[in-house]
């Protein structure tokens, strides 16, 4: 077994722990100190560099090492029929669904007036203090649904939509062409959607004049699901009354952004939801010995739907 991680501009020592703490130190190989490429037969990838992948000529597996696979679909080098596989935690639900619960009490509970009350020396006791809100979770999957039960159980209306046809019980659900009719059940829209060729540039103005409005956004997606032109242009005209963004079109976020000095967007550096290694590094061995043995994997990315 010969497994090599490829996570430029990561601190990967944390994960050499867990490994090590499982197999044997020389079964773990750290880019770009590779001296024989023909020996590694499992990658674990995080924004690799493009171009590597058809290095590989005993290559058995590539493993995401976070949730997301679009860094290693959009990889011209990606070989044939190896199996991609990626990262199922519980506690990514746990800190995503945490976040996005955060968010949406930061905007129902007014926080950003508060907060200019306080700087300006204002006691506001008799104004409203909650926003009537009805959520809408934009890609129904396994972070969304987990955000949106969470957000039922605490009371909030919440309506989901996800491409394929879902059912449950307490939620509304919508799919396929009946995207419109999500839309305009709600003011709140968090985007829990997987980053794919259909998912590019979704959030955009086209779908934001289709929204009540003063709509709040929330995006914990990936950064070029949104067109951040179009995210400042909403908010002028009043479609969207502001966002919470965890994800950016460039990371980290330019300095000459005019996000940055948008009172109306609230932001923080793709933090939502981070992997464990604990818990991610026994997934990738797991599915090395399924794969050894011809065991069906877990967590097999569907090359089709893109995740």
């Amino acid at each position: 077994m010969k497994i090599l991680i490829i996570a430029p501009n990561n601190i990967v020592d944390n994960w050499v722990t867990v490994f090590n703490k499982l197999i044997s130190k020389d079964s773990i190989v750290i880019w770009p100190n590779v001296l024989d490429y023909d020996k590694i037969d499992c990658v674990a990838l995080w924004n690799q560099p493009h171009g590597l992948l058809n290095k590989f000529k005993n290559l058995k597996l590539i493993h995401s090492m976070g949730a997301g696979v679009d860094h290693i679909l959009s990889d011209p080098s990606l070989p044939e029929n190896i199996p991609i596989c990626r990262i199922s935690d519980e506690k990514l639900s746990f800190s995503m669904s945490s976040y996005i619960i955060m968010a949406v009490l930061f905007y129902h509970k007014r926080l950003i007036k508060y907060q200019s009350d306080k700087k300006n020396k204002i006691w506001d006791h008799n104004s409203i203090p909650e926003i009537d809100i009805n959520i809408g979770i934009l890609g129904f999957g396994s972070l969304g649904s987990d955000a949106g039960i969470k957000l039922k159980n605490l009371g909030f209306n919440v309506y989901g939509y996800s491409l394929n046809k879902k059912e449950h019980s307490d939620i509304k659900l919508y799919h396929g062409d009946n995207l419109d009719q999500f839309l305009n059940k709600i003011n709140v829209l968090v985007c829990t959607v997987p980053y794919t060729s259909k998912t590019k540039n979704l959030l955009n103005i086209k779908l934001f004049n289709k929204l009540n409005d003063e709509t709040y956004l929330i995006n914990v997606s990936r950064g070029k699901v949104q067109n951040e032109k179009d995210i400042l242009k909403a908010i002028e005209i009043g479609k969207l009354s502001g966002a919470f963004l965890d994800v950016f079109e460039t990371e980290p976020l330019p300095k000459n952004n005019k996000i940055w000095r948008n009172d109306k967007i609230e932001i923080t550096p793709h933090i939502a939801s981070i992997t464990n290694e604990e818990a991610a590094v026994p997934q990738i061995l797991d599915n090395y010995n399924r794969m050894i043995k011809n065991i069906e994997l877990r967590n097999l990315i569907n090359l089709e739907n893109e995740y």
